[in-house]
């Protein structure tokens, strides 16, 4: 029987940010096409609420927190140490804040850039350690429209995931030789704990006014993971170095 290029079994990924949101609905998602899942997140009780929802077995809890960003590199390694070589990394873990720049300092800004940007090249860079590289790697970074368009009190949030669109094509055109691909996706608002998060600091016509920007209504997280399954499969093998926007014609908007 022909290989399904969806099918992701016989593959390991690490998923950070697998607590919630995009992170769990994708940890769900590629257990069901028959992967196995390293789930991190900052709180391993978080992340067997994730593992209870997920199928098959041999999936990994392993809490790391992203803040540590000198220290993620020779975690990666330890993972493959001990479960061998991860197939795929998805790059979901990340914080947001509104806050105008007025309210600028030093400190929002390295939490933000940390968080979403530097611990991405950290994982990176313990990921593309000790592997077979007969074997094609896959790397999927979670970005978001914000990266791509100007939102006021979203300045840092914005440059941060811009980063991982420019991170994305450094990164891939660098991991050639090591035989692994790095996309990208750029979400615009999904409901998650993180969208109902920036409607509690919204009025209801500031809210409404960012539903009316999205034609096909504000997205699920399903959406945003059925994106990040392709990405990181077969059928994907020839596809490099691309930004991935899923937002439902808000761009064309």
């Amino acid at each position: 029987m022909q290989h399904h290029p969806m099918d992701l079994s016989g593959k390991l990924i690490l998923i950070t940010g697998a607590s919630s949101g995009i992170g769990r609905e994708t940890a769900i998602l590629l257990s069901k096409l028959g992967a196995r899942v390293i789930l991190n997140g900052r709180h391993s009780d978080t992340l067997v609420q994730t593992q209870a929802l997920m199928e098959g077995d041999g999936h990994i809890i392993s809490p790391f927190d992203m803040s540590r960003t000198d220290e993620i590199a020779d975690w990666v390694v330890s993972l493959t140490k001990a479960h061998g070589p991860a197939d795929g990394f998805v790059h979901c873990a990340g914080v947001q804040e509104n806050r105008s720049i007025r309210l600028f300092d030093a400190a929002f800004f390295d939490t933000t850039m940390h968080t979403n940007l530097a611990s991405a090249l950290a994982v990176a860079k313990g990921f593309r350690q000790r592997r077979n590289r007969e074997r094609q790697g896959a790397i999927v970074l979670v970005s978001s429209i914000a990266g791509l368009i100007g939102q006021s009190a979203n300045v840092v949030y914005g440059a941060s995931k811009a980063g991982l669109m420019s991170a994305t094509r450094g990164l891939a055109m660098e991991l050639l030789r090591d035989n692994i691909r790095v996309n990208c996706v750029a979400p615009a608002l999904v409901n998650t704990e993180m969208a109902s998060k920036t409607r509690d600091n919204m009025t209801e016509a500031q809210f409404q006014s960012i539903l009316d920007q999205h034609p096909m209504g504000i997205g699920e997280p399903v959406d945003v993971a059925n994106a990040i399954a392709f990405l990181l499969s077969d059928a994907a093998r020839w596809i490099n170095a691309v930004t991935l926007p899923v937002e439902g014609g808000y761009l064309a908007n």
